[in-house]
């Protein structure tokens, strides 16, 4: 959003420097255990906010909320999702952080429930092939074989891993919670030979020349050039991996509570969505009309038999 004109002619400051309460916002997300990405979208939502309301946030009245959820939906063709997410935003700051409950009863349509979609097999397979063996190949299978989140993947460290029990520990996942993840033997093999041969020794698994971890956003391209190498037409990233990982843990018979486990939801509720997308057990589902087709087929030769 581009500055606008002060009533004096001169460039108006941008939000961030008219409202000092949005330098401490951060702080307090910080305290309360926010990922950092969700910290970067509640601070973009809040400075937007400010931006189109132009006023200090100690005048902010419940309509000013509105219209700017309004404005996002009707000028920008905002998701529902972005507009919760951008509610969810305000309400911390308002709510939480200067005590000023003026969002209580506003609502957003309800986040539209879409299957996650995944990679087959055959395109995992295809995947792994298009890329040269070493970290960008460890990262794509370690996100396949673990369901790791790629804010997880980033942050791995050397020490977090034990090879030889065949398990790794995430520390400070989603939640601020942490999990066991259980590895690939093969990965683990691979893995081994990497961490012996890398040059630049750092505390992290997957770290850049200098030794300091990858970001996030390096992950996503990788997996992205990986899938256009491989010729997959999917939007591929690296949450379709986790998403692929628990559908086929899923169709090959693994229990639910385990994968919930695994992936770290807190929720049954979040996982069983997978349970929609398993496919292989549904192909195994005979239609009632190939079934009642069939029936009619063996009473007919059991009648000619007889005649």
């Amino acid at each position: 959003m581009q500055e606008t004109e002060a009533p004096n002619g001169s460039a108006e400051k941008p939000a961030s420097e008219r409202i000092p309460e949005l330098k401490k916002f951060k702080q307090e997300l910080l305290v309360a255990g926010y990922s950092a990405q969700t910290i970067k979208m509640y601070e973009t939502y809040a400075r937007l906010f400010f931006e189109f309301a132009k006023k200090p946030a100690e005048q902010v009245e419940r309509g000013d909320i509105i219209s700017f959820i309004a404005e996002m939906k009707e000028k920008h063709n905002a998701s529902n999702a972005t507009m919760a997410l951008a509610l969810s935003a305000l309400k911390f700051f308002f709510h939480t952080f200067l005590h000023r409950k003026i969002i209580e009863d506003i609502k957003v349509p309800k986040k539209a429930k879409k299957l996650p979609v995944v990679l087959t097999k055959e395109e995992l397979k295809a995947l792994f092939k298009a890329t040269k063996h070493g970290r960008n190949r460890l990262i794509l299978e370690f996100l396949y074989s673990t369901g790791c989140r790629v804010s997880e993947a980033s942050k791995l460290k050397v020490d977090d891993l034990e090879l030889e029990e065949g398990i790794a520990r995430v520390k400070g996942g989603k939640g601020n919670k942490d999990r066991i993840i259980v590895l690939s033997k093969q990965w683990i093999s691979d893995i081994k030979r990497y961490l012996k041969k890398k040059k630049k020794k750092s505390e992290f698994v997957f770290s850049k020349k200098n030794a300091k971890p990858i970001s996030s956003d390096s992950i996503q391209r990788i997996v992205k050039e990986a899938a256009e190498k491989a010729g997959i037409t999917k939007d591929v990233t690296p949450h379709k991996l986790r998403h692929s990982f628990a559908t086929h843990l899923l169709e090959n018979g693994e229990n639910i509570r385990k994968i919930q486990e695994l992936l770290g939801h807190s929720n049954l509720s979040t996982t069983q969505i997978y349970t929609q997308v398993t496919t292989a057990e549904l192909k195994k589902v005979t239609s009632p009309l190939d079934a009642m087709g069939k029936k009619h087929a063996i009473k007919n030769a059991s009648t000619e038999q007889q005649s």
